[in-house]
């Protein structure tokens, strides 16, 4: 079979891309994927132009900053697409990348299959004329997605959020306690600082402020949950020697990790519907370049910025964003948490409705489907 390319820009969504390569392979034992990812997608056979590390920019400044390394490595993909000449194009989220890509891809009559919409409903509305051009289908990870696309008429599915085949846990909290000797009489907070460089460098010290505090005044211990494009250097050189000894860092049994802790200090993204699908109390938070954040602000149309919080239609986690992510913050609302009982309850009993509303699809395999028809209507074509 022909080559396809496939680009992924952060952690979750190569690990999307892996899983879809995963069902994919399964249709089309001969299939050669080239492109940018990680080393999940590595592992699947893809041959990497370059890493995800390369791409996992946030902010409009930090993207200014980065712009001839961006442009150098646009230039480098384009020019092997240009010599593999892909059937198709799989591009995952990104979208200050890969919606660039998409024009000189339609330009080389390359069918765009695009896994995860850009966040059109939150910013950037405009988006969606250029995605009519230039894109084959969109395939969606959220129901609420669906009737944005059909008002503008551009052919796209929901195919179930990827994150339902993903969510596993292989032990029970009491193992998970057991293996990494923690103690059974004090409640464990995990944190989900990030998965980009740039968050780490934003959150990173608020939370270790927030972690002396909490520390302080319950009996708690704390996981750090460390993503797997991170090294564990990145996280350390923010820890102060007086908290080495109270967190542990964790890179693998990620899931066990959060599924065993009482509550989870999560950056906006991915990972807080990982905890919620975990039923795991959450406190989100997200910080930005003041500059980038202000610049950005006019654009945004969303009240929320939890996806936990954008799927449930109202307010079930709080949300410490800029100036109001705090160690002060993040301690009141830790201790609203830890006491109440019934603020715990509530909170997972809207997690399960999530899980209802993301429903039962399997996302991966019906991605690898939408492929195959993008590919066989261009060869039959």
């Amino acid at each position: 079979m022909d080559s396809i390319l496939i680009i992924a820009g952060e952690n979750s969504g190569e690990k999307y891309g892996a899983a879809l390569i995963h069902q994919f392979k399964k249709i089309h034992h001969d299939c050669n994927f080239f492109g940018i990812g990680g080393s999940s997608m590595e592992a699947e056979g893809v041959r990497l132009l370059f890493s995800i590390d390369d791409l996992a920019i946030v902010g409009i400044i930090e993207i200014v900053s980065h712009l001839p390394r961006l442009h150098r490595i646009f230039k480098l993909v384009l020019s092997e697409v240009r010599k593999e000449l892909p059937v198709a194009a799989v591009l995952i989220d990104s979208p200050d990348f890969n919606l660039r890509l998409a024009k000189s891809l339609k330009k080389l009559s390359i069918p765009i299959l695009y896994y995860i919409s850009p966040t059109v409903w939150a910013w950037r509305k405009a988006r969606l004329k250029l995605i009519k051009r230039t894109v084959a289908k969109m395939l969606l990870i959220f129901p609420f997605e669906k009737n944005i696309y059909k008002k503008y008429n551009i052919p796209a599915e929901y195919i179930g959020h990827p994150l339902l085949e993903r969510i596993r846990t292989s032990f029970s909290k009491t193992i998970f306690y057991h293996k990494y000797g923690l103690d059974p009489e004090k409640k464990l907070i995990a944190l989900l600082p990030g998965s980009r460089k740039s968050e780490i460098q934003y959150h990173m010290p608020v939370l270790t402020d927030a972690i002396k505090k909490i520390n302080s005044s319950f009996n708690v211990q704390f996981v750090l949950v460390l993503a797997d494009n991170l090294n564990e250097t990145i996280i350390t050189k923010f820890i102060p020697p007086e908290l080495k000894k109270i967190i542990l860092i964790l890179k693998n049994d990620a899931y066990e990790a959060i599924a065993a802790s009482d509550l989870a200090l999560s950056s906006c993204g991915t990972a807080n519907l990982e905890a919620a699908l975990l039923e795991t109390p959450i406190i989100a938070f997200y910080r930005l370049s003041p500059l980038t954040y202000s610049l950005g602000l006019k654009f945004i149309k969303i009240s929320k910025y939890s996806i936990v919080n954008i799927l449930a239609g109202h307010e079930v986690i709080p949300e410490l964003i800029q100036k109001k992510f705090s160690s002060e913050n993040i301690f009141r609302e830790t201790e609203i948490i830890l006491i109440s009982p019934t603020g715990r309850l509530k909170m997972i009993e809207h997690f399960k409705k999530i899980r209802t509303i993301l429903g039962d699809k399997n996302a991966s395999q019906n991605a690898a489907k939408e492929l195959d028809r993008l590919i066989s209507s261009k060869t039959s074509g």
